[in-house]
């Protein structure tokens, strides 16, 4: 297995159960849906990782299923923004220090405001970006929520 991430040193730290999984991965195919067939999951087990910037609070962190969309609306309202918009994928890496589809919630360079969607806490079995593409991390929803110390918030439709 490859050298560990920053997301799995956070996770040994605090002893939580994770498994690896490695998979081969295009350029062209970096979307949740793509990745959990690629890992044997349902989307909905997937957690893709947003890097967004509002209005008030500036630079923050969403974390949704694979297989919804996040809701601005929403999104803004529980973060005290008025409008919050995507952040540019070439800011992506100086945020956060990861790249467009290696994104995780885990151990970026800088800790932002984290707000993650509540159907995680019931989820037995999510997947996470490991860090860099091509890596995927498994482990229970309640583990992430720990780890993360994200709000729980309903964000996604």
């Amino acid at each position: 297995m490859s050298n560990k991430t920053n997301a799995c040193r956070i996770l040994d730290s605090l002893q939580i159960a994770y498994s690896l999984h490695e998979y081969e991965w295009d350029e062209d195919q970096l979307d949740a849906t793509t990745v959990a067939a690629k890992v044997e999951l349902q989307p909905s087990q997937l957690y893709k990782t947003l890097i967004l910037k509002g209005d008030k609070t500036g630079v923050l962190a969403a974390c949704i299923p694979g297989d919804q969309e996040l809701n601005l609306k929403s999104l803004a309202s529980v973060s005290g923004n008025k409008k919050i918009e995507m952040v540019a994928v070439k800011d992506i890496q100086s945020l956060t220090g990861y790249i467009r589809g290696g994104v995780s919630p885990l151990g970026m360079k800088k800790k932002y405001p984290f707000y993650l969607h509540a159907t995680v806490e019931s989820m037995e079995l999510v997947s996470i970006s490991g860090g860099r593409r091509g890596l995927q991390i498994f482990l229970r929803g309640e583990d992430l929520v720990t780890a993360s110390e994200g709000r729980l918030v309903d964000i996604a439709y």
